[in-house]
């Protein structure tokens, strides 16, 4: 009988810490955030006493119970069996898989409109625009297939580049406040219409994330005590980043001035303008477009630990369990990961604007994300954490009802709701019918 594959512990307290920070750290939520007004502040706060504050206690205490590589798999096939397992995982592996192009084609946007003209230009030509997000996508999975050794530099480089531009649009912020005032009247009260409830969705997603540094858990060093450490480090960091750099951007634009995929353009260029720096809008754009290679790099890599799992347990097939005999990481399920995000990246594009193609793939990623929650919080409850497990479990029932809710901008609403229905169906049809024909081979 051969060896159960091994992978190797590269992870350390400083290494898993800021792999936490890039699998929760978004900075393509600012300008979603912003552009919804200042009542965003109080639902970051909300959502991270909420929701991350309960995530973090529930993984720390299933990867002290399970400290094994597969992350939520592991843990729902521990605690409830084989079929609830694989239904998780491939839930979650495709909300995933919408995630990382819709957050890769931000960061590209992001790029292409900050460093001039000539890039503004061919980022508005759709062919461009998607041919580089693929680039990213790839850059950033490809870095983890050679080695974690080598692929968690780019997460903690991209942390980093995550702490630096919060920084510098903190510092941009007031020094544009010092000179003409705050551009927006900060009443952080949200505001109810069902036109943005789909946005508070969101808001609770964009906080979600620490179960990708729990599925490193086979790669980590002393996993029960470097995990609970390093989970309450990130989320410290996380809500004061999403905080202030959304009163940053308020600081310099008003909402309406604000737009979901253009906001870091008309942040810098606003900016720039007035404090004479012509320079602050492609500095922004590298350090945002580094963050995101991080981003995609991190989340991605933490995900393929899951069908490698159940390849380990052949509920996929074999190739999925294997360990590269040099480079020590699963490459078949890094491949498969990038193949299908890429794949879905072009198909949602089909007779859709590129704005309304975004809020669909948004859309689907956030229920496809938050289904597997139920069962991580299911799994805590089991390990004792009651409290975490009401207050998780509540925001991830109310996220998945918002984020049916179409947003203002759509106008066809039968196209979006058939398309969010159709997408569901297919991607717990699709787990069904591969777990049947792996449990009857």
């Amino acid at each position: 009988m051969s060896a159960k594959p091994e992978l190797k512990p590269e992870l350390g307290l400083r290494d898993l810490t800021l792999f936490a920070i890039t699998c929760v750290t978004s900075a393509r939520w600012i300008p979603i955030a912003a552009h919804a007004g200042p009542g965003s502040v109080t639902l970051w706060l909300l959502a991270a006493v909420l929701f991350m504050a309960p995530l973090t206690v529930a993984v720390a205490a299933l990867v002290a119970k399970y400290p094994g590589a597969g992350g939520l798999y592991l843990w729902t096939r521990r605690d409830f069996g084989a079929w609830p397992a694989f239904l998780c995982f491939w839930v979650y592996w495709m909300g995933i898989a919408f995630l990382l192009p819709t957050a890769a084609l931000l960061y590209v946007k992001v790029g292409f409109s900050m460093f001039g003209p000539l890039f503004a230009r061919l980022g508005d030509n759709r062919f461009y625009l998607l041919a580089a997000t693929v680039v990213l996508i790839w850059i950033a999975l490809g870095s983890n297939l050679i080695g974690l050794n080598i692929g968690k530099w780019t997460e903690n480089i991209g942390a980093l580049a995550t702490w630096a531009v919060g920084l510098l649009l903190v510092a941009v912020a007031w020094m544009v406040w010092m000179r003409r005032g705050p551009a927006t009247p900060m009443h952080i009260l949200p505001k109810w219409s069902w036109g943005t409830i789909n946005f508070w969705a969101a808001i609770a997603y964009a906080t979600s994330g620490m179960e990708g540094a729990g599925m490193m858990a086979g790669e980590i060093r002393d996993p029960k005590r470097t995990m609970r450490r390093a989970g309450w480090i990130a989320s410290g960091f996380v809500i004061a980043f999403y905080v202030s750099t959304t009163v940053a951007f308020l600081l310099v634009l008003s909402p309406e001035n604000i737009s979901e995929l253009n906001g870091f353009a008309e942040m810098g260029d606003s900016a720039g303008l007035l404090l004479g720096a012509a320079w602050l809008s492609p500095l922004i754009a590298l350090l945002v477009v580094i963050s995101g290679v991080g981003f995609v790099g991190g989340l991605g890599t933490a995900t393929s630990r899951l069908p490698f799992a159940a390849g380990v347990d052949r509920l996929l097939p074999a190739a999925f369990g294997k360990v590269h005999p040099r480079w020590g990481t699963p490459y078949v399920s890094i491949l498969a990961l990038g193949v299908v995000a890429t794949l879905l990246l072009v198909i949602y594009q089909l007779g859709d604007t590129m704005r309304v193609a975004y809020y669909e793939m948004v859309s689907l990623m956030v229920i496809a994300g938050f289904l597997p929650y139920l069962y991580i919080f299911a799994s805590a409850w089991k390990a004792g954490k009651r409290l975490s497990v009401v207050s998780g479990g509540g925001i991830t029932a109310l996220a998945l009802f918002c984020s049916v809710v179409p947003p203002t901008d759509i106008t066809n609403i039968w196209l979006f709701e058939g398309k969010l229905a159709a997408g569901t169906l297919a991607v717990v049809a699709s787990a069904w019918l591969v777990y049947r024909r792996r449990k009857q081979s």
